[in-house]
């Protein structure tokens, strides 16, 4: 293997190592990178670790090697069920013990007592000891605690002992069938009732229509992760204020029940809003994702003065019970950033303090309660959209998804305080799609501040996004094991990897979606180590598979070799629909904005060569005739039919290439100056809108799933 060498510092690069930060990556290249002095010490820092010195970088080394013994009990310990795992007590050397565990469900246990000599370390002027005790293997899967007593110093702590499922079980009844679904961007896809963007509404008549129509297993969507809580608003789903709660823009404002109870001059006025939507609904142009918040809040607040009904109040105090301090928090900080604006110094300032925030939360009551009140309507919403995608006959449902992180300036950001690091942001290196590398400008977890938080904040994220899911993807799933951190000021490609507990991380994701039932997508694409497939694989984890990106050093591999615990899908948002990536769109716009690192001839060359050898498969197969024209229905067609070959348990369906949609969703590396991305509503071939009610008669909709159906997907056995 060749190796990109610079010069880095021994001792910083011990450090470095300690702290779990990779002071060299093999990147897409295959070409070994050494990270250099300064993101070494950039990303250090960002994890608070001192290396301002010589003198500074011994000390920390020296710290990392006492830090635990300084511990009584660990900040948590997680687990994988039957493994016999064990954990650490410190005391003074000599010191009683008595330890226990309480399960969940309120059952104490006795761990046993490994027989395991380790050496007193001096802690601070204290001789340590350590012992040593081994989780029961018997225990379930769940969220238990550790306590531990020591007599003689009168002190007793308690941790969380949290067990993971072996292996998500959930997956387990899709094997030896295969189903499809449809992906698609929640926004872009109208009805005639909507307020010029696709609703909850709308998601609930999709997934109803495509079920019975076409036998549509899953409907899998956008991120619904809320966004700022007042215009103007993010475009990106991926780019959110919080992960845990979701956005009210999604709201179809006259399903809710309180709306029958409005004066009647408050009715006249949400048909007035709902008219001015008309023409929104079937334009081409961008989505007007601030007119139509602006419209919605105007109605909602109406809606919010009507008085509910005894069980309507019921159910909104259950959800606020269920919901508990985080939905709280939330509230407030959308209540503060509608008073003082997201760009206030004050959130710098004032609004870190606890008691002045606690001053502006009894001030802003009234508010915090309507932004609490919308995220209980979001809630009824989305469960109203999965009952009804089952009702219809899907066996999944709903698929959602979870984005990689938040925004800097976000709600996460303020609430969760230092679980999130600060001096960097992630990304991904350069790889042969985005050769620059990407900097999606989000703030990581820490890792070791997210540990000692007991991993609460990323379970209560879970458990609300796979409420009203039967499947969740993961987007980058690769970093729950390691994340490309950038510092702050730095390009894309200056940044390295910071590595993550993935035993913890995946085994909490399997625990949460577990007991919602929901299958686990882990979006696996892009550079990654040999053992993260086997891992998502072995904990019950599809993983995904990109029909242009499934390519071998010489040939495309033949899709009988994909993986059957999978999701496969021709494209992907980040690619142009089909028809556009087949005619080359996608290069075209780089070479347009800038984008590429090498000329675009030579570019366009080697994706041409690599997408003839995929459709040259499909003609080998007699899937398609030699002489089709590359944007034909039947290429798009024979793609589909040619990942049906694969063992996948899911087969995923872009709704722009069922559609013949062909305009780039997101490009990459650019911002709205550059491209008006997350902003694209659905057309078919020739620019005409396609609304939800168009979908049970379009044609070419039609001729994809009958070439599905011809070679055994779907048909009679849809949902069995």
């Amino acid at each position: 293997m060749q190796v990109v060498t610079d010069h880095v510092d021994a001792r910083l690069a011990e450090l470095a190592r300690r702290s779990g930060v990779a002071t060299s990556y093999v990147g897409w290249d295959s070409l070994e990178h050494t990270v250099s002095d300064q993101t070494l010490r950039s990303v250090l820092t960002a994890l608070g670790v001192a290396v301002g010195t010589d003198e500074e970088i011994e000390r920390s080394i020296a710290e990392s090697e006492v830090a635990p013994w300084r511990d009584f009990l660990p900040p948590v310990t997680v687990t994988t069920e039957g493994a016999g795992d064990v954990f650490w007590v410190h005391v003074p050397h000599g010191n009683p013990l008595d330890v226990h565990i309480t399960t969940e469900s309120g059952v104490q246990r006795r761990p046993h007592q490994v027989d395991h000599w380790w050496e007193p370390v001096e802690v601070d002027g204290v001789l340590t000891g350590r012992a040593s005790f081994t989780v029961p293997t018997d225990l379930e899967p769940g969220y238990h605690e550790i306590a531990a007593t020591d007599p003689a110093a009168g002190r007793t702590e308690t941790t969380p002992l949290i067990v993971t499922p072996r292996h998500l079980t959930t997956a387990d009844d899709l094997t030896g069938d295969q189903r499809w679904g449809l992906a698609l961007q929640l926004y872009s896809v109208r009805s005639a009732r909507s307020w010029g963007v696709g609703d909850f509404a709308d998601l609930a008549e999709l997934a109803a229509s495509t079920a019975s129509t076409y036998g549509a297993d899953f409907i899998q969507v956008n991120p619904l992760h809320a966004a700022e809580p007042v215009p103007p608003v993010e475009n990106s789903p991926y780019l959110p204020t919080t992960r845990r709660f979701v956005n009210p823009l999604y709201i179809a404002v006259v399903d809710i029940p309180e709306v029958a109870d409005l004066p009647k001059r408050h009715r006249k006025l949400i048909d007035r809003l709902a008219k001015g939507f008309v023409a929104d609904n079937v334009s081409t142009k961008k989505i007007k994702r601030n007119k139509a918040f602006r419209a919605k809040l105007t109605a909602l607040e109406l809606i919010h003065e009507v008085p509910r009904r005894a069980a309507r109040e019921a159910s909104y105090r259950a959800f606020r019970r269920r919901e508990g301090d985080g939905l709280l928090d939330f509230a407030t900080w959308c209540a503060l950033v509608e008073e003082f604006g997201s760009d206030s110094p004050k959130w710098q300032g004032k609004l870190r303090d606890p008691a002045y925030v606690a001053r502006q939360r009894r001030r802003l009551a009234t508010r915090i309660e309507f932004y609490t009140w919308l995220q209980w309507i979001c809630d009824e919403q989305l469960a109203a959209a999965q009952k009804a995608a089952r009702l219809a006959g899907m066996s999944i449902g709903i698929i959602a998804d979870l984005a990689v992180g938040v925004g800097r300036d976000s709600a996460d950001v303020w609430m969760l305080g230092d679980v999130l690091a600060t001096g960097a942001t992630v990304g991904a290196p350069p790889d042969g799609f985005n050769q620059q590398g990407q900097n999606w400008n989000q703030p990581p977890w820490h890792p070791k501040k997210l540990a000692a938080a007991g991993y609460a904040p990323y379970r209560d994220m879970l458990r609300t996004v796979l409420r009203h899911a039967g499947g969740l993807r993961v987007d980058h799933i690769l970093g729950l094991f390691r994340l490309w951190w950038i510092p702050d000021g730095g390009s894309a490609a200056d940044g390295t990897y910071v590595r993550y507990d993935h035993d913890a991380l995946i085994g909490i994701l399997a625990l949460e979606a577990q007991r919602a039932g929901a299958v686990v997508i882990g979006e696996d694409l892009g550079v990654f180590e040999p053992t993260v497939q086997d891992t998502l694989r072995d904990r019950g984890i599809l993983g995904c598979s990109i029909l242009w990106f499934e390519h071998g050093p010489y040939a495309p591999i033949p899709p009988e070799r994909y993986r059957e615990l999978c999701l496969t899908a021709v494209t992907t948002h980040d690619l142009p629909p089909t028809v556009g990536y087949l005619a080359g769109d996608h290069i075209t716009l780089r070479a347009e904005l800038g984008l590429l690192t090498e000329s675009e001839d030579e570019d366009r060359a080697r994706e041409e060569r690599d997408r003839d050898a995929v459709l040259a498969m499909a003609i080998e197969r007699g899937l398609l005739a030699p002489d089709t024209p590359l944007t034909d229905k039947h290429t798009i067609n024979a793609l589909y039919q040619l990942i049906a070959a694969s063992p996948s348990v899911l087969l995923s369906v872009a709704l722009v290439d069922a559609v013949g949609e062909r305009r780039i969703q997101n490009q990459p590396g650019t911002d709205a100056d550059q491209y008006p991305n997350w902003c694209i509503p659905l057309a078919d071939d020739e620019r005409r809108p396609v609304l939800v009610e168009d979908l049970p008669a379009n044609a070419r909709f039609a001729s994809l799933v009958a070439a599905l159906e011809a070679v055994g997907v779907g048909g009679e056995s849809a949902g069995a």
